[in-house]
């Protein structure tokens, strides 16, 4: 299979990028934020977590932020949600798209939400059901596709279970994480040639860490099998919690930077987008993990 012509990136910065940041920002910055990277071209961007307050204090004014949220034509703000209670209350501030999360491994979903893989999508039936009948679309996560922090090498038969069991349930996408971002090209090919057995690659999203420096070129392999939609980070932002120090999520601009040189369509301004990163890297006190924004930064600067 050819490489697309086109990409859809799923901007998770809002969301993904700013769960586990210890500082706190304010509701109008995240707004802020969201604004940018809707003025750069992204039309889809995670914008928040329905989770509770107590575990992801970040996420707290989830529906302040929703109410407040200038929605733009033609772009979408998907919600985590991880329960029915965190689905009604999303769908109550006019949330029109939800994601919901399993794991490929065991151990992870029981240190993670305290219950089996089949617990998990059991929880996860009637959210979907409801969302379905409200007209909300609804995406789904498997976390661990290519390792796990608690029990290593996860089968790539649990992998393509746990994504088609999300496909049944009624998912639109299924967006696969690479958690702890230590996939390489060849198990990452072999990961998406195993899950497309089971689910249409054209509904298969890629969403690879960067703890170990390979994100981009696992998008490269995945990419030449047809999978045309990315996850990504602005600047970065989010790192690994199972390693500390390290990078988690891909950065934005340097994917960017990649499709372009590839000739392949995002319809994202590169300069603007790295101006987002910039923002909210300011507000956090440090400098973009985007080797890209980097390079940008020093360009203008000289």
């Amino acid at each position: 299979m050819s490489m697309p012509r086109q990409v859809k990136i799923v901007e998770v910065g809002p969301r993904d990028g700013l769960q586990n940041e210890k500082t706190q920002l304010s509701t109008d910055i995240k707004l802020t934020f969201i604004d940018m990277l809707a003025d750069a071209g992204l039309t889809v961007i995670e914008a928040t977590a329905f989770v509770s307050p107590k575990w992801v204090p970040q996420m707290a004014d989830h529906a302040e932020l929703m109410q407040a949220l200038k929605r733009r034509n033609g772009v979408r703000y998907p919600v985590l949600v991880p329960n029915m209670k965190g689905y009604e209350s999303a769908h109550a501030v006019g949330a029109d798209e939800i994601a919901v999360f399993a794991a490929a491994s065991e151990a992870f979903s029981q240190k993670n939400i305290n219950c089996s893989i089949a617990e998990s999508l059991e929880r996860f039936a009637p959210v979907v059901e409801a969302a379905r009948r409200d007209g909300v679309a609804v995406r789904g996560y498997v976390s661990c596709v290519l390792g796990c922090p608690y029990q290593g090498d996860v089968p790539l038969a649990d992998v393509a279970r746990v994504a088609k069991a999300l496909k049944d349930m009624g998912c639109y996408e299924v967006s696969l994480g690479d958690t702890i971002g230590t996939g390489t090209p060849e198990k990452a090919r072999r990961m998406i040639e195993a899950v497309a057995q089971d689910v249409p690659v054209a509904m298969l999203a890629a969403h690879f860490h960067d703890t170990w420096g390979q994100a981009l070129a696992n998008l490269y392999a995945v990419l030449e099998l047809g999978v045309a939609t990315i996850d990504s980070s602005a600047a970065g932002i989010g790192g690994c919690p199972y390693a500390k120090g390290a990078t988690g999520n891909v950065a934005t601009e340097d994917v960017v930077y990649m499709l372009n040189g590839l000739g392949i369509e995002t319809g994202i301004d590169l300069d603007k987008l790295a101006a987002a990163g910039r923002y909210i890297n300011q507000h956090l006190g440090r400098a973009p993990a985007s080797k890209v924004a980097a390079a940008l930064a020093a360009r203008d600067q000289a």
